[in-house]
């Protein structure tokens, strides 16, 4: 053991620790909420001293910011994987048995067979039109 006292910490005042307890949670949430990472990096960037003395924080909001955007991309072409998919699945065939059916009206309409038409009743009607029957 040395026989020197060990120097004496500053005492530091309530609302340094409390600031210094503010930094740490920005160091926190800026991984997780990049609404908030913008903030803080647009207020680093405005002030150069501090900037530089909280540099890390800058570099967290930065790549935070980073990350964001590129999980936005990656859920863009999900996005339209599944609606590719799912226009491929449901929609596409949807589409083709209405054309099938559109046309598979005509078919069948051709397929019945020919109405027969009763002689008599042409002579029905043409009787029917004379004035002195």
């Amino acid at each position: 053991m040395s026989l020197e006292k060990p120097r004496p910490r500053p005492r530091r005042s309530g609302i340094e620790s409390e600031e210094e307890r503010a930094w740490v949670g920005f160091y926190r949430r800026v991984g997780r909420d990049p609404a908030i990472a913008t903030e803080v990096m647009a207020q680093l960037e405005s002030d150069l001293e501090m900037k530089r003395s909280h540099l890390a924080l800058y570099l967290c909001c930065k790549e935070s910011l980073r990350r964001h955007k590129a999980r936005q991309a990656r859920n863009k072409r999900i996005g339209q994987f599944v609606r590719w998919l799912c226009h491929g699945l449901f929609v596409r065939p949807l589409q083709s048995l209405q054309k099938g059916l559109r046309h598979g009206s005509d078919i069948a309409v051709e397929c019945l067979p020919e109405v027969v038409k009763e002689p008599a009743v042409t002579q029905v009607r043409r009787l029917a039109r004379e004035t002195e029957f």
